[in-house]
């Protein structure tokens, strides 16, 4: 795992060594280990690599050349599987220079082209430049697990792992108010950062003299509704097959030359990596646990022990309190470069500090189960209302009743114009988004007059349906449309960022993601919902696959979301005052978002509500604050106070 920054620019000035270096300083975390910079000949291209080692320790350094030096690759991930892919290779003639998993794309590139690339299996981003064909090819995984932001700025095109090393070569950090009041930086490929957006996963991004193309390479692709013939899937047959796919995902990312430990949060994904890893590698491996101590209902430390014992695993919890996410909360903000709505994604920003500190550089992860496996109790809820085919129709109908008591995130009545036209086009609704939209609403009543003026007529849910591919969202079952809807959305540009490698490689860990694997999530699209929802229970084929490696008690165990104690339930301690301090600090002024006045009467309202409602805003809080804090940190300037000049942000203490 790695960072990295490119500069293209077609143009006559050539690109200043000094700029790459910048953008590398500001991304160093990500790659202590080595560094280097290659600037094309021409001068109108310029690679910028920050190395993590973790394969081929000793000659992996980037960027890699092909022998005549007319194309160069730098790359942030792991290619797995990369052994047989060069063994056939080097069949073909082509003779490798490094250990280097990463210099497989090179090769695949030079022998069959951005095709090639499409045989890559993994975790990364690329960017390679093809000298005699003056192209620059930038790719992301299928479902941008590594990060890769993209930005044009005076005729130059810049490419990075992170948005400060964008920042830091000369990209200015201006606030990009449509991507804000259109929830574009979770919806969408937008960013808070003008004119600086995220490659979307699973696409090939092309620079030429004659401008940017962009073309899919991979997605989701759920099987018809029509297809899936129920009577025709045999359940023990195909938990057998899952079983076999996760457990070839986990064997491959388990290649390591550094050690590999295990984030172990007490839920059914973590621990059935424990379960598999452990299997597969026939010792105890080292699994790591936060625990959030402030808050037993929060605090999952009980079921990682669980889980830590039966796979013989060497336990570590690392106690997390409220005054610890206050302390580290801006420095974990700086890393993610988007705001956080709740604490959690700090708490991983604490965690990975501790394995790093234990010598680790190497984890594996459960992230993406609940993705590919419908593991949210909103997907069960659509599959409840919309579809509950071949499910037991007594079961069902008690369910329904109790959705009936428990709706109050899910007030229809209460939806915006735009949730209600998705849901039209759609013919069902997707509870996800019901629930959000509501929530948004309280957010837009703080908004200012002048954001109400120019933005009144946006509309989130809109404009990201019009966004996503409807060929595969056609004659699907309501189920995986809502899962594929996610899948674009929340899962790239939250969970794979908050709660993935943003607070991993703030410590220069690495993270894999074995239920990520696309073989395994090809493989999940070809099963019916009835396989993944069965009842009362989410995940129905992956626990039963997992069962051999569980113990009995998280085997059973509901879905627990993951989530730090509310920030402002508490008065007395550091993180309540954080939020508060922020909210009462010159730097709301200087958003162009919100009427200040209005943001601190409804804070002065808060402690008036009852419990349940101050939870429910509590989301809204830390987000304006964390606002506050990046306005500060990062120096953001408004699109309306004209300025166009960079600021070079603060750097971390």
């Amino acid at each position: 795992m790695c960072g990295f920054l490119a500069i293209y620019d077609s143009g006559p000035r050539p690109v200043a060594r000094a700029k790459i270096l910048d953008g590398l300083a500001a991304i160093r975390h990500r790659g202590p280990d080595e560094r280097d910079v290659w600037i094309d000949p021409r001068g109108n291209v310029a690679f910028g690599h920050a190395r993590l080692s973790i394969i081929g320790l000793g000659n992996g350094r980037q960027p890699i050349a092909s022998a005549d030096g007319s194309i160069h690759l730098i790359v942030n991930g792991e290619f797995y599987d990369f052994e047989r892919i060069r063994d056939e290779l080097r069949a073909r003639g082509c003779v490798f220079r490094t250990e280097s998993d990463s210099e497989i794309a090179l090769h695949l590139y030079r022998e069959f082209g951005t095709a090639g690339l499409e045989r890559l299996r993994g975790e990364f981003a690329l960017v390679l430049y093809d000298a005699n064909e003056r192209q620059l090819v930038a790719m992301r995984d299928r479902f941008g697990i590594k990060p890769l932001f993209i930005a044009e700025h005076e005729g130059a095109i810049y490419i990075g792992s992170e948005i400060k090393a964008l920042l830091a070569a000369g990209v200015p950090a201006i606030w990009d108010e449509d991507a804000y009041v259109s929830r574009g930086f979770y919806l969408s490929n937008q960013t808070l950062f003008k004119k600086v957006r995220s490659v979307a996963p699973g696409r090939f991004v092309t620079a030429t003299p004659s401008g940017l193309r962009e073309q899919t390479y991979w997605d989701l692709d759920f099987s018809s509704a029509d297809s899936l013939d129920n009577d025709r899937f045999d359940e023990a047959e195909a938990v057998a097959g899952l079983r076999e796919k996760i457990l070839e995902a986990v064997r491959l990312r388990l290649r390591s030359d550094v050690p590999v430990a295990i984030y172990l949060s007490g839920g059914i994904d973590s621990s059935a990596m424990l379960g598999c890893a452990t299997h597969l590698s026939g010792a105890p491996l080292d699994a790591y646990n936060l625990s959030f101590v402030d808050s037993e209902a929060h605090d999952e430390r009980r079921f990682a022990e669980q889980a830590a014992a039966h796979a013989g695993a060497r336990f570590c919890s690392i106690p997390v309190t409220q005054n610890d996410l206050a302390d580290n909360f801006d420095d974990a903000l700086w890393h993610n470069e988007t705001p956080f709505f709740n604490a959690h994604g700090v708490a991983k920003y604490l965690l990975s500090r501790a394995v790093r500190d234990a010598g680790f550089k190497v984890v594996l992860t459960g992230e993406g189960s609940d993705e590919i496996f419908a593991g949210y109790p909103h997907f069960r809820r659509d599959m409840l209302l919309y579809n509950a085919q071949h499910q037991d129709c007594d079961v069902v109908e008690e369910l329904r009743s109790k959705l009936k008591a428990s709706e109050a995130g899910y007030a229809r009545e209460r939806l915006p114009s735009d949730a209600t036209w998705m849901t039209a086009q759609l013919g069902h609704g997707v509870s996800w988004i019901d629930n959000q939209s509501s929530w948004f609403g309280a957010l837009q009543a703080l908004y200012g007059g002048e954001t109400r003026r120019r933005w009144s007529g946006i509309g989130p849910y809109r404009r990201f349906y019009n966004g996503t591919a409807h060929h595969r969202l056609a004659g699907r079952d309501p189920v995986h449309r809502s899962m594929y809807l996610w899948a674009k959305s929340f899962l790239p540009n939250f969970v794979l960022t908050t709660l993935g490698d943003r607070m991993e490689m703030a410590h220069s860990v690495e993270g894999r993601v074995p239920l990520l694997d696309h073989h395994v999530a090809e493989y999940a699209c070809r099963l019916p919902v009835w396989l993944k929802i069965k009842g009362g229970t989410e995940k129905h084929i992956f626990r039963e696959a997992m069962r051999p490696f569980l113990p009995e008690a998280l085997y059973k165990r509901k879905k627990h979301y993951f989530r730090a104690p509310p920030a402002m339930l508490r008065h007395d301690d550091r993180l309540s005052q954080l939020v508060r301090d922020a909210l009462h600090g010159d730097a709301l002024f200087d958003l162009p978002f919100f009427d200040a006045k209005l943001v601190r009467r409804a804070l002065a309202e808060l402690p008036g509500l009852p419990p349940d409602q101050q939870a429910l805003l509590d989301p809204m809080f830390m987000e304006i604050a964390s606002l506050c804090l990046m306005q500060r940190r990062f120096r953001m300037n408004s699109e309306t106070s004209g300025a166009t000049e960079n600021l070079v942000m603060e750097e971390m203490a």
